[in-house]
């Protein structure tokens, strides 16, 4: 199977869900989400409190990391029910 672009629905031929295209799609977001959140920090002067810089990073990462998952899967909330 070629990927040909990242959130491509998270879909196998067969209709299931992919989930390690999803899991990798996730961790390219989430990786470059934390880094380029540490390069901005960094470039600001904001670290000095490497502690403080690296969880700010994670956070971001982590949000990235579970939101582009969900966008990937196409997670939807539920509808009420009637």
């Amino acid at each position: 199977m070629s990927r040909t672009r990242l959130f491509n629905g998270g879909k196998n031929e067969n209709g299931s869900r992919d989930y390690g295209s999803a899991l990798i799609d996730a961790a390219i977001v989430a990786g470059f989400t934390f880094f380029s959140n540490l390069a901005g920090l960094g470039a600001m002067g904001l670290l000095s409190n490497l502690a403080h810089g690296l969880c700010a990073a994670g956070i971001s990462g982590g949000t990235a990391f579970f939101s582009s998952l969900m966008i990937s899967l196409q997670v939807k909330k539920p509808e009420a029910k009637k």
